[in-house]
């Protein structure tokens, strides 16, 4: 085999590499790659129930005893039924950006710590914050969702780049 050959092969192989590992951490519509479980534990949004949200309009605390894994976290609700809707639609119900704070995600930031009942639908769409006055900024300010959106996918590389770090989960505390 040519050394060209041998080159352009390499090239293909070490691009289907990338592309592996591109899909690998695409976007799923609605969450993102990566939950927000806080520093400890595997539980979403602090063992809040996403679907409570859309149908009953406040935040509701999930039980263990109707869980379900998606996305390597585990997720409550409050009922089968809630649970069962969100098996059918997961990213229509989880929270935008994985549950971080989407005013941090905004402003190209990583927000772990969160609070469940600072939360807004906009569009459709579950964001959770930091706190209430983050909450309240965030729907007020429609450029919020628009740049959150655009920092995303930089978000998500710094997520990446902690977790390859040893002690990640004590990395995203900003």
């Amino acid at each position: 085999m040519s050394d060209h050959n041998q080159k352009y092969r390499h090239g293909i192989t070490g691009a289907l590499g990338f592309t592996a590992i591109l899909l690998l951490f695409a976007q799923p519509s609605g969450a993102g790659d990566f939950v927000n479980t806080g520093y400890f534990g595997d539980v979403a949004i602090k063992g809040y129930d996403p679907v409570a949200y859309f149908t009953q309009n406040e935040a509701v605390e999930g039980s263990s005893k109707y869980s379900h894994r998606w996305l390597g976290a585990t997720w409550h609700f409050a009922s089968a039924e809630n649970r069962d809707l969100f098996i059918k639609e997961p990213a229509k119900y989880a929270p935008q950006y994985g549950g971080y704070c989407a005013d941090g995600v905004s402003l190209g930031t990583v927000t772990t710590n969160v609070d469940p009942r600072a939360w807004r639908i906009i569009e459709g769409k579950l964001y959770i914050n930091y706190d209430p006055g983050a909450a309240d900024g965030f729907a007020k300010n429609p450029t919020k969702v628009v740049n959150s959106q655009k920092h995303w996918a930089e978000v998500q590389h710094t997520l990446v780049s902690e977790k390859l770090q040893p002690d990640w989960r004590h990395n995203t505390a900003k």
